[in-house]
């Protein structure tokens, strides 16, 4: 039988994006194309006056400027949405809610002209005052009305942690905080809407192909099967792209006008204003435990801020509910709204922002309790999950700790922060655990087999970057017995069978078991045609598929290639879907990883530098050594730049983004980042779903923020609780 599950291969896609070939969505071969930019309001609360257009109208190559004033009136379901910021204003009256907002788009022939007429048009405001960060708005704190989609409560409690919080004999209790932060993927969101009679097919750089197009329709109030989304390669995205934003239907809007393909790209700096950020979070930490360091009482307590218009929580406090053994703990979310866009998924939503505070606070306790912060995470393991009283459904936490301790040299770490040191420079030893939901959704795909042998499989899942395109050709591969090679993967295209949006890590534990399936059913079909034709009279169970031929399980000297048994017939086709059952009422499904880091502090100037990088995660079965390596790896780095770098500066007088570029929003670069060392512990798990997969993408971003923060502290004895780490913070902290 062939066997490509878990091997490191190569990805599918690899040769097409460093020739160039792979095409973007802003690179679609679409003629006659016409170009739009947007126009963004400058203030942050009020109403357009007035906007002047003339100028801009009169310009040479102008084919349209659009605005609240004679764009078409959308009579469909904005209400009605599916992500965060679907709702947000599509130019349908004058009211401004936050800096940035879409007041207007104009379309002409080229971009310079596009772009040198929407400088033309002019726009009087009548402007309230406006309070655009968390603090401002502390007095307006709420409970969210719309937590996780309704899917659950905001707060949670078992025992009486307040109670017994106070009774503890060692307590802390401290705040924590997060900044705004934003995505930042290679790829801006791109647009090309082309309109075909009353039909609309829309490239776009989308985490959601079958949500996308229902989005898009629901908008414009017609039916989704007149609009078709593509997107075969997207340039990362991080949860920015699972929304359909407002400048796709926008786009849309704008090619039924003009009666063309409109491509509408957005520039960096728009990308700060246009499509979700992480919000900003405060998070007071409670931690009761005894004298040998078992907790007794925990309170999370987290705020955020949200769009003036619509509501979206960061939960931080869900990790923390489930994380460690603790019999008294209670976990809230609040939010208020401000006069910004509404925050939206980034990488690991919650559980990144939650577990650096949850995780810093850990290792404040081990610190007072003079334990060291591994012992202190061991004497606390979670043998079941507290908070939905299930076992797990599989938990490698434990070999993480002990495999990445081993790897690093834990044992070799001196305990009091400041007493290591490289020459000058101040070295600190720090870990911190990660965990992160096994999400799974329905989804289906067709498995097609043709005379010539190659199977070609059609799924509306996307590739983000991730690796999907390989992993969908390694699952169906070995399901049918071809080689990985004969298999073509099409993705991208909401036409095909649905599947999930690529968020919360759960593309390959939602798509792979329907591959498998609509596979399986295709090898089925194989066998059964091979016993009534080359080896008649045999069992199907007789026989076997191998190498892309039947064989016969007693000889496989005897073989039929594909091609021969396929003959003057037609491809055989199978089309199935997976979805999950109630598994998750009997059991508790997570992947869980320990973080362990060494930094490098200068003490003159507060330079953090990562010396070395160990992660050790536990994330079910591994479809491709090499692809899950490269995510861990991508995951550790983003986190780096939470705990380092990343910020998004906002003039509290106006709402702008003051840093909305790549050259002051620091992201990590080569230099930042040391040799990552990744340790994978596979696990056999079959309650996840049929191949055992959990997911990889956002597992190894979450507690690397907490690791370095504890780091730093070890290295300083300066403890930051608010992100990123930067030097004027360690400078300036006694």
């Amino acid at each position: 039988m062939t066997t490509t599950i878990g091997a490191p291969l190569n990805r599918i896609d690899a040769r097409l994006k460093v020739t160039g070939a792979a095409r973007y969505s802003a690179e679609m071969p679409v003629k006659n194309v016409a170009h739009a930019v947007l126009i963004q309001s400058t203030i942050a609360n009020g109403r357009i006056a007035d906007i002047d257009t003339a100028a801009a109208e009169q310009s040479p190559g102008v084919l349209l400027v659009m605005t609240h004033r004679n764009a078409p009136k959308l009579g469909g379901k904005q209400k009605s949405v599916q992500q965060p910021g679907e709702d947000y204003p599509l130019l349908q009256d004058d009211a401004i809610h936050y800096n940035g907002q879409h007041i207007g788009v104009l379309v002409a022939e080229t971009f310079e002209a596009a772009t040198h007429a929407a400088r033309l048009v002019t726009v009087r405001y009548d402007e309230d005052k406006s309070v655009v960060r968390l603090g401002q708005v502390l007095d307006k704190l709420a409970v969210p009305q719309h937590f996780r989609g309704g899917a659950r409560l905001p707060d949670s409690s078992r025992g009486n942690p307040d109670q017994e919080f106070v009774a503890a004999p060692v307590k802390i209790d401290q705040t924590y905080q997060t900044p705004i932060e934003h995505h930042n993927p290679l790829e801006p969101h791109a647009v090309i809407a082309v309109w075909t009679g009353d039909e609309l097919v829309v490239f776009h750089s989308s985490q959601s192909v079958a949500g996308s197009h229902k989005t898009i329709a629901g908008h414009l109030g017609i039916s989704d099967d007149k609009v078709r989304t593509v997107s075969h390669f997207i340039g990362g995205g991080f949860g920015s792209k699972g929304s359909t934003w407002p400048h796709v239907t926008i786009a849309a809007m704008a090619a039924r006008i003009v009666n063309r393909p409109v491509k509408l790209v957005l520039t960096r700096r728009q990308m700060y204003t246009s499509n979700g950020f992480r919000p900003q979070t405060r998070q007071h930490l409670r931690l009761g435990a005894d004298r040998d360091g078992r907790l007794i009482a925990l309170r999370h307590d987290s705020l955020s801020h949200t769009a003036s218009f619509g509501e979206w929580v960061e939960p931080c406090g869900l990790s923390t509910e489930i994380m460690y053994s603790c019999p008294n703990l209670g976990v809230s979310h609040r939010v208020a709204p401000t006069d910004t866009g509404i925050p939206t998924f980034m990488r690991a939503p919650g559980e990144a922002s939650g577990m650096f505070a949850l995780e810093s606070a850990m290792d404040e306790l081990a610190e007072a309790l003079a334990i060291d912060p591994l012992e202190l995470r061991l004497r606390n393991y979670a043998e079941q999950d507290e908070h939905e009283k299930l076992p797990w459904s599989s938990k490698s936490l434990k070999q993480c700790y002990e495999r990445g301790a081993a790897a690093f040299g834990w044992n070799k770490r001196e305990r009091q922060p400041g007493s290591m040191r490289n020459g000058d420079l101040f070295v600190g030893w720090g870990m911190a655990s990660a965990t992160y939901p096994m999400n799974r959704s329905k989804a289906s795909a067709t498995v097609r087999l043709q005379a010539d042998g190659r199977a070609i499989v059609q799924c509306a899942t996307q590739d983000i970057g991730t690796g999907t395109y390989t992993i969908i050709a390694q699952v169906a591969a070995d399901a049918i017995g071809l080689p990985v090679e004969r298999v073509t993967v099409q993705i991208g295209d909401s036409n095909f069978p649905e599947a999930p949006v690529s968020g919360g890590s759960q593309t390959a534990a939602s798509v792979t078991p329907a591959v498998d399936a609509a596979s399986r059913d295709i090898r089925k079909q194989l066998v059964d045609l091979a016993t009534t034709g080359s080896f008649k009279g045999l069992r199907s169970e007789d026989l076997d598929v191998v190498d892309g031929a039947v064989v016969v399980k007693s000889d496989p000297s005897r073989r039929a290639e594909i091609g021969t048994l396929l003959a003057g017939r037609d491809a055989l086709t199978a089309t199935k879907g997976a979805e999950p059952g109630d598994e998750k009422k009997q059991f508790s499904m997570h992947s869980f990883g320990a973080h362990f880091v060494e930094v490098h502090v200068d003490p003159e100037l507060g330079e953090v530098r990562v010396a070395r990088y160990v992660g050790a995660f536990a994330a079910g079965r591994v479809l491709n050594a090499k692809t899950a390596r490269s995510q861990i790896i991508g995951g550790i780095v983003y986190g780096l730049g939470m705990a380092l770098t990343e910020e998004t500066d906002l003039d509290h007088r106006s709402g702008r983004v003051l840093n909305g570029n790549i050259a002051e929003y620091l992201v990590p670069v080569h230099a930042d980042v040391p040799d990552i060392e990744v340790i994978l512990i596979e696990e056999q798990d079959p309650h996840v779903n049929p191949l055992g997969v959990k997911g990889m993408g956002e597992l190894p971003m979450v507690g690397v923020a907490g690791a370095v923060a504890n780091a730093v502290f070890h290295a300083t004895g300066k403890r930051i609780r608010y992100l990123p780490i930067r030097p004027d913070k360690l400078l300036r902290t006694a």
